[in-house]
């Protein structure tokens, strides 16, 4: 079982990451990209992987672990991690491969800081 307050600290912990509001739910973000969005009264947390990464990762449960059933699971790697039931450890490591992901891309530029 992993708290919202857990799965914050693994993202806020990765260098260069702020936290901000995106359509009312806590997301973090790193490189101009956002990488985790919490789903705080779901208890779920919405990470973006690519399409082997998540593959791995629901590979565990795919009850615990699961693409977003619509075009941003199918097309952009959303994948939804049930707080309640996921390891500590498997959600800091995916947390951490997301935020490599951006981090390996070019900065987003065009990504404007909300105050």
């Amino acid at each position: 079982m992993v708290t919202i307050e857990q799965a914050r600290r693994f993202a806020l912990a990765l260098p260069g990451t702020e936290e901000y509001d995106h359509v009312g739910r806590p997301a973090f973000r790193a490189n101009g990209r956002t990488f985790a969005t919490m789903w705080v009264t779901d208890r779920r947390m919405n990470i973006i992987l690519s399409q082997i990464d998540r593959s791995v990762f629901c590979s565990f449960d795919p009850d615990i672990v699961y693409p977003v059933p619509n075009k941003w699971g199918s097309h952009h790697g959303a994948t939804l991690f049930e707080l309640d039931r996921v390891p500590p450890e498997m959600l800091e490591d995916a947390i951490s491969t997301a935020y490599q992901t951006v981090m390996n891309k070019k900065p987003n530029r065009q990504s404007k800081k909300k105050p």
